[in-house]
């Protein structure tokens, strides 16, 4: 009689540590799931897209270890009688196709439009910007 209660005590144990392992693969599983989609959402998700014109002012290319081109262009709001933004806004932005790059050399000082992804966050590799310009043309 003495060895069935050890025995009895023994699976109790052992189908504990069982259903231990099984709920903690599934919570870690959960983890990993949550964690992607929020790494999606903060990084990868296109918030917003849309279009911007205005006068390109600079673009550059920029940083210490991961080298990006960054861009500015002023959004004027106002305009004096000599085609002088009076009132005007900033508008930065990031370049990653590397197609743009030279356009976007020879247009500086003109008027432009661009348009742009915005991400809800910006990624060291990916520039300073979450505001991701895809094309551009020149304002007549």
């Amino acid at each position: 009689m003495n060895q069935s209660i050890p025995s009895t005590k023994s699976s109790f144990w052992t189908g504990l540590v069982r259903m231990t392992k099984k709920v903690l693969k599934w919570f870690l599983l959960l983890i990993v799931i949550i964690g992607t989609i929020l790494i999606y959402w903060k990084y990868f998700y296109t918030y917003s897209e849309g279009y911007r014109a205005g006068l390109l002012q600079k673009f550059s290319h920029k940083g210490a270890i991961f080298k990006t081109y960054e861009g500015e262009i002023i959004l004027s709001s106002v305009s004096s009688n000599r085609d002088v933004a009076i009132a005007s806004e900033k508008f930065l932005f990031t370049v990653t196709n590397k197609s743009l790059i030279r356009q976007f050399d020879t247009l500086q000082g003109q008027p432009v439009i661009v348009h742009y992804r915005q991400k809800n966050a910006p990624l060291f590799w990916r520039g300073d910007s979450s505001y991701l310009v895809d094309s551009v043309k020149v304002r007549r």
